[in-house]
């Protein structure tokens, strides 16, 4: 029997690398600017086509590379970071693995210029999915400008499971950010098509965060600074009042790398607990510095999760420093006391002080309807008007239930024996859910889930027939928001223009809220569309929902889930008719139960 175990092609292994490093454009985004930035540069240019698809172009003024290097970094496991084993606990750069270069090359077109300071020329290699076709000198300013075309443009199946242009570019602006906010003295330059992004200038820590994420984050950020044998932890965190519904402003980096620690971020939550509400996010900015030979930063192919000897005593470390910096910047409100309430009070054997008087009326007969009743603290003593009845009804009226208009579509109810003979009457218990009589008992209504299945399907229809009506605000909103928010709005702008929002995006940083589907008439638009940001970006990972239908899904859970308030007579009949007219009733778009009737028989049992 011959041999059958073979050395792999280059080629080859280069592809199957590529499959750990280089997951999606914005991986290579994230390599090249790692490279850029351990390269010393001071000025980064990231130009990007088609979500980077087409073209994603990294241009910087570091050092350069020789002709040799230029050649040599495009083979598998060539660095300049590590020679032995000892270096890789002593990592202090971004980049070292030695297969970026290398992966990138094999399922692209690239070509890269790039020039030393010393040096009067630059070299140019241009590479086509591993194969080297032209390396020559070239004339340029001194620094690199990498140039990736028609990414994965040989690896079909791959390129084929890429999404759409606004969610790659999403995932391209994270890599940025991430890149950028440890790096506050790169000046860095972000172009989508021809359209400049951001622009992001050089400065402290505080500007750089106040630069990707709009001016007004700055005033809301407290400031933590510790110092231990273990760990110094510097940075910044967010004011509880301006704590999201979205997560996205949470970031943990290690000696200028980025990474994702859930640990660590149970530390920072915990320091929040009752001071936020359940459900909203708290922003935090938190940077580390640690002997390296402390962490393990070489666990994965991206190196995002990073292992620390010292865990459990950074947790308490960390979770210390952040509820130091909550307390310290007054989140309690201070005691007020008036000065001349408080100065030279002292008391003595001969102190006299007068008891308080309280004013009674002594002949007052609460049943003597001859009498008038006076409140003496009141300085206006004017008598109830004798016709308040009449403006404001009694319960004693008639039911004013009867007197509603009758509803569109109330046929409806028949298409459910279930609902036959219903009656106009409905009742709230506890603002949170509907009672109505039924043909066979007592029906229970979750009204926050009834409120969900029914704008899903309202948003489905005005989906597919683009006839929203749109509900013009009187005071427009306007909203800051980062870019990450910005490329999800992007992504969605479409759909929410069918359904019958009116929003404006008025800069990098900020959007106008102008007017928002008749069905949110009575909601903070600010909030829904927060709430739809998170929903929207958590449910991102579940590729088997339609894009509508996630987005139709992301918009009713932000509709419904502060639907938890007193609801006038009108509303309840007109949500439950609307209810009954939905496909399916009885079960939100998720599964969950809407509604339970608790039928005469089992009434009757309670009562025995």
């Amino acid at each position: 029997m011959s041999d059958i175990i073979q050395l792999l092609p280059n080629a080859v292994a280069n592809q199957i690398a590529a499959g750990e490093v280089i997951q999606r454009p914005a991986s290579v985004v994230k390599e090249l600017v790692e490279n850029a930035i351990d390269a010393g540069a001071s000025l980064i240019d990231i130009i990007i086509k088609d979500a980077g698809k087409t073209l994603i172009q990294v241009n910087d003024n570091g050092c350069g590379m020789s002709e040799t290097d230029a050649r040599m970094c495009f083979e598998r496991h060539a660095t300049s970071k590590i020679s032995n084993a000892t270096d890789l606990f002593a990592i202090r750069t971004l980049g070292f693995r030695g297969e970026a270069m290398a992966s990138i090359a094999s399922v692209s077109q690239l070509s890269l210029k790039t020039r030393m300071h010393d040096n009067e020329t630059g070299t140019l290699i241009e590479i086509n999915g591993s194969e080297v076709l032209k390396q020559e000198p070239v004339a340029l300013q001194p620094g690199t400008q990498i140039r990736v075309k028609n990414l994965f443009y040989n690896i079909p199946a791959r390129r084929k499971f890429l999404k759409t242009n606004n969610t790659e570019f999403r995932h391209i602006t994270e890599e940025v950010i991430r890149a950028l906010l440890p790096n506050s003295s790169v000046k860095c330059k972000l172009y989508h098509n021809g359209e400049e992004i951001f622009n992001i200038e050089t400065g402290n820590t505080r500007q750089r965060i106040s630069g990707l994420f709009g001016k007004n984050i700055n005033q809301y950020l407290l400031k933590i600074d510790t110092g231990t044998s273990l760990a110094n932890i510097k940075g910044y965190i967010g004011k509880p009042e301006k704590a999201k519904k979205t997560s996205g402003e949470q970031y943990f980096f290690v000696n200028g790398r980025y990474m994702y620690h859930p640990y660590f971020r149970r530390a920072v939550m915990m320091a929040y607990e009752q001071l936020i509400p359940q459900g909203s996010f708290p922003s935090f900015f938190v940077f580390f510095e640690v002997d390296p030979s402390t962490i393990d930063i070489n666990i994965h192919p991206t190196k995002t999760e990073i292992k620390f000897e010292n865990e459990q005593a950074l947790f308490q470390i960390l979770n210390a420093a952040v509820k130091e910096a909550l307390g310290k910047f007054s989140i309690m409100p201070p005691m007020d006391f008036s000065e001349n309430e408080t100065k030279d009070i002292h008391f003595t054997s001969k102190t006299s002080f007068n008891p308080p008087q309280v004013k009674i009326d002594p002949n007052y007969n609460p049943f003597d309807n001859n009498k008038e009743f006076k409140l003496p603290s009141y300085k206006h003593k004017d008598r109830v008007p004798q016709n308040w009845k009449d403006v404001f009804g009694t319960p004693s009226d008639n039911n004013s239930i009867s007197n509603i208009s009758s509803i569109q579509n109330q046929g409806n109810k028949n298409n459910n024996d279930k609902t036959a003979e219903q009656t106009d009457l409905f009742f709230q218990i506890k603002d949170k859910y509907i009672l109505t009589s039924v043909k066979s008992g007592l029906m229970v209504i979750d009204q926050s889930r009834a409120r969900e299945r029914v704008v899903y399907e309202d948003v489905l229809s005005k989906m597919q027939t683009q006839q929203g009506i749109t509900q013009k605000q009187l005071f427009p909103k306007q909203l800051e928001i980062s870019p990450k928010e910005r490329s999800l709005l992007l992504e969605m702008m479409e759909e929410l223009v069918n359904i019958g929002f009116n929003i404006s995006i008025l800069g990098n940083d900020s959007i106008s809220i102008n007017g928002v589907p008749a069905e949110f008439a009575k909601d903070n638009p600010e909030t829904i569309l927060e709430s739809m940001l998170k929903i929207y970006t958590e449910e991102t990972g579940n590729i088997q929902i339609a894009f509508r239908e996630k987005l139709a899904l992301t918009i009713a859970k932000a509709a419904s889930q502060k639907f938890i308030r007193k609801l006038e007579s009108i509303e309840m009949k007109t949500l439950f008719f609307r209810l009954m007219s939905c496909p399916i009733h009885n079960y939100t778009p998720e599964g969950k139960k809407i509604l339970e009737i608790i039928s005469v028989e089992n009434i009757e049992k309670l009562l025995m």
